[in-house]
């Protein structure tokens, strides 16, 4: 199996040369980059897998820089940080970040957090084999094994992984209340260090492209309790 390419992006040098020497240590091909400028060019080395992004960055944060990817790219996106307050976690979760970590964080946990978000790709059935199933509603399709979503019209909607495993997770259960402990629970492979308001933000991030193609969202606010997938789904 092809190693996976993780781009590191840190302006401290010795942090840097420590966290890609650990990922490099654990099977990733690792590129590194201390400013905005040197990422760019770090991505034309060929395909990344993931990109691990600090948060303070002379010139270009790391704020404004994930800007500029998900503007052309749904790649995964950790976010690490000396700062670690909630405000910091919610703005990089509502900018399409998939996680935040952070500093000083446990090498054990930044791992575990890569192959929770790497853990993506075809769903497989028991015996190993491919589910290709559709799931449909309201005339919205999601393609299960190409993890895609696509509108009535056929437009496809850019969802990072985080919020595509926050859809599978309603689509398993529609039309059933499902209280945000749950959901933390049940997209816990995707949001490692989840919360109350995380879920909330990749609600609305889900609510806010589905409506962007022309959608009426289908996941109601149950107050008090958490969220409701209100549309029958059927598999194909």
């Amino acid at each position: 199996m092809t190693a996976q390419t993780i781009v590191l992006v840190e302006d401290d040098p010795s942090l840097r040369m420590l966290t890609a020497r650990l990922l490099q240590e654990n099977g990733y091909n690792v590129r590194t980059a201390a400013t905005a400028p040197e990422f760019w060019i770090a991505m034309e080395g060929g395909p990344v897998d993931m990109i691990v992004l600090d948060l303070m960055l002379p010139g270009t944060n790391g704020i404004d820089l994930c800007r500029q990817i998900r503007r052309t790219s749904d790649v995964p996106i950790i976010f690490i940080s000396a700062r670690g307050n909630d405000e910091d976690r919610v703005l990089g979760l509502e900018l399409g970040a998939d996680d935040y970590l952070a500093k000083p964080f446990n090498t054990r946990e930044l791992i575990a957090r890569i192959r929770a978000v790497l853990r993506r790709g075809p769903i497989t059935e028991p015996d190993g084999t491919n589910r290709r199933h559709e799931v449909r509603f309201e005339g919205w399709c999601v393609n299960l094994s190409r993890r895609e979503l696509r509108s009535p019209s056929g437009a496809i909607i850019d969802l990072t992984g985080a919020e595509f495993d926050l859809l599978g997770t309603f689509l398993d259960q529609p039309q059933r209340v499902i209280g945000r402990e749950r959901l933390i629970e049940l997209s816990r492979t995707r949001v490692g260090d989840s919360s109350d308001r995380s879920i909330d933000v990749l609600v609305s991030r889900l609510r806010r492209k589905i409506t962007a193609a022309g959608g009426k969202p289908p996941i109601v606010t149950v107050r008090g309790v958490g969220y409701m997938f209100n549309s029958a789904v059927t598999r194909t």
